[in-house]
C-alpha cells in the first residue's frame, strides 16, 4: 500500500510562492496589452493626414467616446495579428496555472479529510473495546 507524507503548511507555503509568480504574470501581460496598445496607437497610418482619422458626426451621450475613429496602420494591424494569434496560447496559460493551483488546494484537503476519517475511525475503535471483556482473558489481571 502506498503511503503518503503530505505537509499541508508546506503545500500552503508552496501555493503562496505559486500565487505570487501568477500575480506577477498577471501584472506582465498586463503591461504587455498597455504597451502593445499604445505601439498601435502611436505607430501612425500610411495614408494622408486629414485622411488618417474617419470623421463621424452625430450626438454622442455625455461621457462616451467619439464617434470619430483613427485608421489603422500597417503596424497596429501587425501588432493586432500577433495578439489574435497568441490570444489561445495566453488564456491557456493562464487556466492551466489557476487548474494547478486548485488541484493542489482540493487534493491537499482530501487528504486532510481522509486523516480525520481515518482518526476518527481509530477513535470510535478504541472507544468500542470492551476493556471489562479483555480483563476477563488470560493475562487480562495483570
Amino acid at each position: 500500500m502506498a503511503s503518503w507524507d503530505i505537509k499541508p503548511q508546506g503545500v500552503q507555503g508552496q501555493l503562496k510562492t505559486v500565487g505570487g509568480h501568477a500575480g506577477d504574470l498577471e501584472k506582465a501581460l498586463n503591461t504587455l496589452m498597455t504597451n502593445l496598445s499604445q505601439a498601435a496607437q502611436n505607430a501612425g497610418t500610411a495614408v494622408p493626414g486629414s485622411q488618417a482619422e474617419t470623421r463621424l458626426q452625430g450626438p454622442v451621450p455625455v461621457g462616451a467616446p467619439p464617434l470619430s475613429q483613427k485608421a489603422m496602420g500597417p503596424v497596429a494591424a501587425a501588432l493586432s495579428q500577433y495578439l489574435e494569434g497568441r490570444k489561445a496560447e495566453l488564456k491557456s496559460m493562464s487556466e492551466r496555472i489557476e487548474a494547478c493551483i486548485r488541484g493542489a488546494v482540493t487534493a491537499t484537503n482530501e487528504y486532510i479529510e481522509g486523516d480525520l476519517t481515518a482518526a476518527k475511525q481509530a477513535q470510535d475503535a478504541a472507544r468500542a473495546v470492551n476493556l471489562e471483556a479483555l480483563r476477563g482473558q488470560p493475562g487480562g489481571n495483570k
